[in-house]
């Protein structure tokens, strides 16, 4: 069949489901922080954070407008157009592949549009286009192949060095692409399912060869949307931008068992201009994570995560926190907007992670009007596990976290108070505590500080002696 003559134009984001805290103020304070900074590389204006979204709702109410790509396609074609079938049983790795690559062809840099019908779609791994969207409509599921021949070995990313679980290559992910522009996977809420069990148990069994593939990676790419689909059971981190930029992932659900290894719901790593909103994530691992490489490889590449906002995320993680930074993050982390998050049932709802070797720094983080409930730890800065990339790492590479604006934060049933401990021999410095409620603590209501040092107002319970502030309130953790 021809492809339909008409021109696609992508569905615009959803309004946001209920009003957001107002981004002034915490701009402000980014901005004073920003302004501060002399040792970090310099990130892009922070007006880029709030530009206007296409004209639907407000800066304030949505970061969509970090995807600036065209959004409108020249050609539209199914995938059973390419020989497909969603039975659930026929490998369509073939179909798949065959689809991008002719619509491509015929788009004649137009852009295309692939469209995925409802059925059980079984498939490897295929890579993307630049120009492209992949449309999923309700009732369509597609399924990752249970062969591992079907998931390629790739080179490692120069920034990790290695597979990040194994030496030497990783496996592709299900979805895939690298050095594109303007790619789109969106939907009516059709379902991707990487059905990574397989993969898991190869885990548990310590029978795992190479690195596990993430459910969808882009690498070295601009002009990302991922938008109105359901993510299920990937083998390993779900969504993987890295070196990419203006990067939009938005209204998604994310699901994997609660003992799942590592299937992380959402992982920018060294990456700028991210939007990350209206997610709700069930995962094995953080909820949402950001990166920057890792160990000296991490140093080397450089590529810091700058500009990224994170709002209205809410999920549950057993064993890791809902927002985490790290503990890759030797190319450095900085500007970065959590807001609105809602945590529960998890390890921790907000977590640095660092080591020793991972030089690097975080920069410049402000966290909002977080709510969590049964949460062991609920903020933590905590030390490594000696988990490098190889014996080379640089052992005098110590991590510089400083300007960590947490405010506005209510936890009830939690099992004790924050913990903060820097890598030893490190500092952490500047780190402001506001209007923070931690109650019906049920063991340990002492804060543990560890050469992390600052200031907290309005805090309960009272917190360690080096972030006492003796009733002041400064310019720099006050209110702006």
């Amino acid at each position: 069949m021809a492809p339909h003559a008409t021109v696609q134009s992508e569905p615009m984001p959803r309004p946001c489901s209920r009003p957001a805290v107002p981004l002034v103020a915490f701009l402000l304070l980014l901005a004073s922080s920003y302004l501060a900074l002399t040792s970090y590389p310099a990130a892009a204006p922070l007006a880029a954070l709030i530009a206007p979204s296409a004209g639907r709702g407000s800066a304030v109410d949505s970061c969509a407008g970090f995807y600036r790509g065209a959004g409108r396609r020249a050609v539209t074609a199914s995938v059973e157009e390419f020989g497909a079938v969603g039975d659930g049983v026929t490998s369509n790795t073939a179909a798949f592949r065959r689809a991008v690559a002719a619509l491509d062809e015929r788009a004649g840099g137009g852009g295309a549009r692939l469209e995925v019908p409802p059925g059980r779609w079984l498939t490897g791994s295929f890579n993307l286009t630049s120009r492209f969207t992949l449309f999923l409509h309700h009732g369509a599921i597609i399924l990752g192949s249970q062969d591992p021949e079907d998931w390629p070995l790739i080179a490692p990313l120069p920034s990790y060095g290695r597979g990040r679980e194994r030496l030497g290559p990783r496996h592709i992910s299900l979805i895939h692409g690298q050095d594109l522009d303007d790619v789109v996977i969106t939907g009516s809420n059709g379902t991707i399912d990487g059905q990574g069990r397989m993969w898991w148990e190869q885990w548990w069994n310590k029978t795992l060869n190479h690195t596990r593939g993430h459910l969808f990676e882009l690498v070295n790419s601009t002009n990302v949307m991922i938008s109105n689909v359901t993510l299920r059971n990937s083998p390993f981190w779900t969504v993987h931008p890295v070196y990419c930029r203006n990067v939009v992932i938005k209204d998604l659900t994310i699901l994997a068992p609660l003992n799942a290894p590592n299937t992380d719901g959402i992982d920018p790593d060294s990456s700028s201009e991210v939007c990350v909103e209206d997610c709700y994530i069930e995962s094995g691992d953080d909820l949402v994570a950001v990166k920057s490489g890792w160990d000296q490889y991490g140093i080397s590449v450089g590529k810091p995560s700058s500009n990224i906002i994170i709002q209205r995320v809410s999920g549950t993680t057993p064993t890791c926190s809902g927002v985490g930074f790290g503990s890759e993050m030797s190319g450095g982390i900085s500007n970065v907007l959590v807001r609105d998050l809602h945590i529960w049932n998890s390890a921790s709802a907000m977590r640095f992670k660092t080591d020793v070797g991972r030089g690097g720094y975080i920069t410049n983080i402000t966290i909002a009007n977080v709510t969590m409930e049964k949460v062991k730890v609920p903020i933590r800065f905590s030390r490594g596990s000696n988990d490098h990339s190889d014996d080379r790492y640089d052992r005098s590479a110590l991590p510089t976290i400083s300007d960590i604006h947490i405010v506005d934060i209510v936890g009830v049933d939690v099992q004790r108070a924050p913990m903060l401990e820097a890598v030893h021999g490190a500092v952490y410095d500047g780190i402001c505590f506001r209007n923070v409620s931690l109650r019906a603590i049920k063991h340990q209501v002492v804060w543990h500080c560890e050469s992390v040092y600052g200031e907290a107002h309005e805090v309960f319970p009272a917190p360690c002696e080096e972030l006492r502030n003796n009733g002041s309130s400064s310019s720099w953790c006050g209110l702006r």
